[in-house]
C-alpha cells in the first residue's frame, strides 16, 4: 500500500475509551480503509484518569494510556493502519491536566514540595493567595463535618478515594497543625467557585491549567508526543482548546518547529465573520466554521423567524425575557462570571489592582478594585470572540463602542475611568512590561473561559426556537445561510486555509448532523409544527415550564425511531436533565432542585417519550422525504467542499446520537460495515458517503491544497433550491435545499443547472451523463443529490 498523505484526504475520528481500546482499532481498519479514508482520527492517548471515556484528563504526559493497551498497542494500530494505506492524527491535550494528585505525578511532587519543586512551573498556580496554599475542593462538606474522614496512612493523607501527599515531617502532627502544615488545603468543594487559586479548564475544577509557555515545561509534556511523531507512529495533530493557554501563537509556533511542520489544526471557535489569526503555522481549524456554514444551507430564513414567533407565545413567560439572543447571551455572561467564573474574576481582579497600585504611570493610581472589577465584568460580557491574541487585535475585540457601552454602568462618570483603565492596558498604550503582560493573558484567559461557559454551556440551553441552530460556533439568533454566503466561506477556505478541517458531528457536538438535519426541516413549516405541538401538548400534565417542554417534543422529533422505546426514553430524559441543569434558570449542576427534576423526568415519560408523542413521531414520518434531502445534501456538500472532512465514529452511515455521553457510545463496526445508529445493510448515506471519499481518494489533485472551487448557480423559478459548485473543474456536487419549500411551490419546473464545458458522468449512477444545461427535474430525479465527474474528452 502507498504511506498515507502528508496532508490527509479524509480522517475518521474514533473515540478511544476502556470499553473501546487500541485493540478494537486496529481490527476496525480494515473497514475504515474501506471507505476511504487516509488517516485514523484518534481521540488522546496519554494516560488519563482511570475509567476516563474522553481522555482529556490527561494525569502523565510522559506515557501513553495502559487502559488503551498502551505505547505497544498503539504502535500496532500503527502498523495495521499503514498496512492499509493510512496513518494516524491524535488530538492532544495542552492546555490542562487532572488535578487528581494519586494518579498525576507531576501534581503529586508539587503538592508534596511545594513551590520549590521542579515540577511546580508546570501548573497555574497562584501560590500568593490562599496563604501559600492550593485549594483542593475535595470535601463532601465544611472541615467540621469531614474531619474525621480524613486519615493519615504513613506518608499519605487520605479522605475517601483521595489521596494527598504528607509535607515530609508532618504526619505525626495533630489534623489541625498537620493540614496547615501542607502546601495544600483541602476544602469543601463549594469554596472552589469563589476561592479556587489555580487556573482550571472552564469551570471544570478538576482539570488544571498547565503553564505550557515555559519550554521547559512544553518539552516535558510534549515529549512523548513529539517521540511517536518524529518515529512515524502518527503523522498529525488535534490541538484542544488553544484558547485556554497564555500564548496560543507563541505556542503554535513551538508546535510546529518541534513538530517539522505536521499536519495540525486547532480547536478553534471562530464568531461569525472572524477569521483565523494569519500568523498561526497551522493548517486551519477543526471545523466547526464549516459546520456553521453547512448547516445553514438548510435552513429557510423566513422560517426560523415564524418559528421564533411561535416559540415565543409557546414558551412564554418562561423563555430568557422573550426569547431575544443577545440578551440571552449577555445576561449569561453576568450569571457565569459571577458564579461559576468568580474565581478566575477574582484573580483577573487582584492583577489589575497591584499592576495599577505599582505602576509609576499616574493615571493607572487611585483605583478601587470594586470599580476595576466592574470595568472588567462589563467589557468581557461585551467580547462577541473568545478573546484578543495581541495589543492590536484588542482594539478589534475590545471596541470603543462596548467601552462606552460599559462606562454606563458607573454612577460617577470619574469612576468609569476605570473602563478606559482597563482598555489602555490592553491595546498596550501602558507598555509592555512583565505586569502588563501577566493582565493581558489573564484577561484573555478569563474570556474564553467566559465565551465557553456563557455561550455553549448556557445560552445554547436557554434559547431554543431550533435546537439544531445551538451548535458549537453556531448563530442562533441568525442561522440560515444563503447560497452566495456559502459560496463566499468555501472561496476564502480554499484561498486562505485549503487544509484546513471540516466536521458536522464531533465528540463535543450537543446534537449529531443527522439529528440536526431532521431539526433543519422545521424552519420549512414552521405553523405546522406549531399545530402539531399544541394538539400533542393539550392534556400533558405536569409541564415543568415552556422553553423546556419546546425542547423537549424537538428532541424526540430530531432523534426519531431509535431502538427500544426504554432506551429512548432513558436518552431523552438524561438529555434533558443535563438540559436543564446547563441553562441554570430552575435546576442546576451545583444547586439541583430534585422537584424540578423529577418534574422532568414525569413529563418526558407521559409527552414526548409517551402517546402524545406519537403526533410529533407522525409529522416526523410524513416529513421523511425533506429529512433524507437534508442528510444526504450535508454529507456530500462536506465530503466535497474546500477542506479536510473529519467523519465521526459510525457518521458514514445515518447516526442520531445526543450531546455527550450519549454521543460517545464505543461504535460496531461489522460486516455490513455497521458503524452508525442506523440498522444493518448499507444506507444511501452511505452510499453517497463511499462515492464522494473513493473520488476524494482517487482524485486528490482535485479537492487538495492546490484545487479550486467554482460556485454553478441554476436559473429558473426554483433556482434558489440547488446548492451546487464544481472543484477544479473536475467534479460538481450538486445538492437539493429547502425541499419541503420547493415542493409546496410546484417543484423544480423550468429550472436548470449549467455545467461546465464537456460531458459529465453521474459518480454513484453509472450511464447517466449530462452536459451543458441539465434540467434539475432530470438531474435530481433518483436522489436530492448529486455527484458527477468530468469525462475524458
Amino acid at each position: 500500500m502507498p504511506p498515507a498523505p502528508a496532508v490527509p484526504t479524509a480522517t475518521y475520528r474514533l473515540q478511544l475509551q476502556p470499553d473501546f481500546p487500541f485493540s478494537a482499532a486496529t481490527t476496525a481498519v480494515p473497514h475504515l480503509a474501506a471507505l476511504n479514508i487516509s488517516h485514523l482520527h484518534l481521540s488522546p492517548v496519554l494516560e488519563a484518569v482511570p475509567g476516563s471515556r474522553h481522555g482529556y484528563d490527561v494525569v502523565d504526559p510522559t506515557r501513553v494510556r495502559e487502559e488503551l493497551g498502551g505505547e505497544e498497542g498503539l504502535r500496532e494500530l500503527s502498523r495495521t493502519a499503514r498496512d492499509h494505506g493510512l496513518g494516524l492524527i491524535l488530538d492532544i491535550v495542552p492546555n490542562h491536566m487532572a488535578m487528581s494528585p494519586r494518579h498525576n505525578p507531576a501534581l503529586w511532587e508539587v503538592l508534596r514540595d511545594g513551590p520549590s519543586s521542579p515540577r511546580a512551573r508546570w501548573f497555574d498556580i497562584d501560590w500568593e493567595a490562599q496563604g501559600g496554599q492550593v485549594l483542593l475542593p475535595v470535601l463532601g462538606g465544611p472541615l467540621g463535618e469531614e474531619a474525621d474522614r480524613l486519615k493519615v496512612d504513613g506518608d499519605v493523607l487520605r479522605y475517601h478515594d483521595h489521596a494527598f501527599p504528607l509535607r515530609e515531617g508532618t504526619a505525626g502532627l495533630p489534623l489541625p497543625r498537620l493540614l496547615d502544615a501542607q502546601w495544600y488545603r483541602p476544602v469543601w468543594w463549594r469554596l472552589a467557585r469563589t476561592e479556587l487559586n489555580y487556573r482550571r479548564f472552564f469551570s471544570i475544577s478538576e482539570l488544571i491549567g498547565v503553564r505550557v509557555e515555559d519550554p521547559e515545561v512544553f518539552a516535558a509534556t510534549h515529549a512523548k508526543i513529539l517521540e511517536l511523531l518524529h518515529e512515524g507512529v502518527v503523522d498529525g495533530l488535534r490541538v484542544d482548546h488553544p484558547d485556554g493557554l497564555a500564548d496560543p501563537g507563541g505556542y503554535l509556533r513551538r508546535l510546529h518547529e518541534a513538530t517539522g511542520g505536521r499536519w495540525t489544526v486547532v480547536e478553534k471557535i471562530l464568531a461569525d465573520g472572524e477569521g483565523l489569526p494569519a500568523s498561526w503555522p497551522v493548517a486551519g481549524t477543526t471545523g466547526y466554521d464549516a459546520l456553521r456554514h453547512v448547516d445553514g444551507l438548510f435552513m429557510d430564513p423566513a422560517g426560523f423567524g415564524e418559528l421564533l414567533d411561535r416559540y415565543r407565545a409557546f414558551a412564554a413567560p418562561q423563555t430568557d425575557r422573550g426569547g431575544d439572543w443577545d440578551a440571552t447571551v449577555r445576561r449569561a455572561a453576568y450569571k457565569v462570571l459571577t458564579h461559576e467564573l468568580a474565581a478566575e474574576s477574582d484573580r483577573l481582579t487582584r492583577v489589575a489592582t497591584r499592576l495599577c497600585a505599582t505602576s509609576p504611570e499616574t493615571a493607572l493610581r487611585d483605583r478601587a478594585p470594586w470599580a476595576l472589577r466592574t470595568a472588567l465584568t462589563e467589557l468581557l460580557v461585551r467580547l462577541e470572540v473568545y478573546r484578543p491574541y495581541s495589543p492590536e487585535d484588542a482594539a478589534t475585540v475590545v471596541t470603543e463602542e462596548a467601552a462606552a457601552e460599559a462606562r454606563r454602568a458607573f454612577a460617577v462618570p470619574e469612576e468609569a475611568g476605570a473602563v478606559d483603565v482597563v482598555r489602555d492596558l490592553l491595546l498596550g498604550r501602558y507598555g509592555d512590561g512583565p505586569a502588563q503582560a501577566e493582565f493581558r493573558t489573564r484577561f484573555a484567559q478569563t474570556a474564553s473561559a467566559l465565551r465557553a461557559k456563557s455561550v455553549e454551556d448556557t445560552a445554547f440551553y436557554r434559547y431554543v426556537p431550533l435546537l439544531s441552530a445551538t451548535e458549537v460556533g453556531g448563530e442562533p439568533g441568525d442561522p440560515a445561510v444563503g447560497p452566495d454566503r456559502f459560496h463566499a466561506y468555501c472561496a476564502r477556505v480554499q484561498r486562505d486555509w485549503p487544509a484546513t478541517g471540516t466536521v458536522l458531528s464531533t465528540h463535543d457536538a450537543k446534537r449529531s448532523a443527522d439529528v440536526r438535519a431532521a431539526l433543519h426541516v422545521l424552519t420549512e413549516c414552521p405553523g405546522r409544527w406549531a399545530d402539531v405541538l399544541a394538539e400533542a401538548s393539550r392534556g400533558v400534565e405536569p409541564v415543568p415550564d415552556g422553553q423546556l417542554a419546546w425542547a423537549a417534543w424537538q428532541t424526540v422529533f430530531g432523534l426519531g425511531p431509535a431502538g427500544d422505546e426504554r432506551a429512548r426514553e432513558e436518552r431523552v430524559r438524561e438529555a434533558l436533565l443535563k438540559h436543564v441543569r446547563e441553562a441554570g434558570l430552575f435546576t442546576s449542576w451545583t444547586e439541583q432542585e430534585p422537584p424540578y427534576e423529577e418534574a422532568v423526568a414525569r413529563f418526558v415519560a407521559a409527552g414526548p417519550c409517551g402517546v402524545p408523542g406519537r403526533k410529533v413521531a407522525e409529522l416526523r414520518e410524513a416529513l421523511e422525504p425533506h429529512i433524507r434531502a437534508n442528510v444526504l445534501g450535508a454529507a456530500l456538500v462536506h465530503l466535497t467542499m474546500p477542506g479536510v472532512p473529519d467523519l465521526y465514529q459510525g457518521t458514514e452511515r445515518e447516526y442520531r446520537a445526543l450531546v455527550d455521553p450519549d454521543n460517545r457510545t464505543p461504535p460496531r463496526f461489522g460486516e455490513n460495515g455497521d458503524g452508525g445508529d442506523g440498522g444493518g445493510g448499507r444506507s444511501e448515506k452511505e452510499a453517497v458517503t463511499r462515492a464522494a471519499l473513493a473520488l476524494r481518494a482517487r482524485r486528490p489533485e482535485v479537492f487538495g491544497t492546490s484545487a479550486s472551487y467554482e460556485p454553478l448557480a441554476a436559473v429558473g423559478p426554483a433556482a434558489d433550491h440547488c446548492l451546487a459548485f464544481a472543484r477544479s473543474g473536475e467534479v460538481v456536487t450538486a445538492v437539493t435545499r429547502l425541499s419541503l419549500r420547493l415542493a409546496e411551490s410546484g417543484g423544480w419546473r423550468d429550472t436548470r443547472l449549467p455545467l461546465p464545458r464537456g460531458r459529465w458522468a453521474d459518480v454513484r449512477e453509472p450511464g447517466r451523463e449530462f452536459e451543458r444545461e441539465v434540467r434539475a427535474a432530470e438531474l435530481f430525479a433518483a436522489s436530492p443529490v448529486v455527484l458527477l465527474e468530468r469525462l475524458p474528452e
